[in-house]
């Protein structure tokens, strides 16, 4: 059972208010698995994720609301909720719950070759 290791994914320390803390799980060529706690936060005004990469994010507690440059879409994932951010969508985080920390999960791999 070597390197083996349990986690809960729910029981995590949240942040300052307005900050958000990434914690990677697991890495592996191609893959990266990151839990992201973030509590009452924002990106950076005028800054957008444009990433290499497909991301599939979900919430496990909490909301987030993203905010996407390709028209004025928000959408806001409730916990339990989750989607597909192909690479290259440009994507912010235009709020998360003012409540309670918001836990994601997020998928980050290649995308698919067309």
């Amino acid at each position: 059972m070597s390197g083996m290791k349990k986690t809960h994914l729910l029981s995590a320390e949240p942040p300052r208010s307005g900050q958000e803390r990434i914690e990677e799980l697991l890495s592996r060529p191609g893959l990266r698995l990151e839990r992201i706690v973030s509590m009452q936060a924002s990106s950076p005004p005028g800054f957008w994720y444009d990433q290499d990469w497909d991301e599939w994010v979900a919430v496990l507690s909490g909301s987030g609301t993203l905010l996407f440059a390709d028209g004025a879409e928000r959408v806001t994932l409730q916990s339990g909720e989750a989607m597909l951010i192909p690479a290259h969508c440009r994507h912010r985080v235009e709020s998360t719950d003012p409540k309670q920390a918001t836990i994601w999960l997020a998928i980050h791999f290649p995308p698919a070759e067309e």
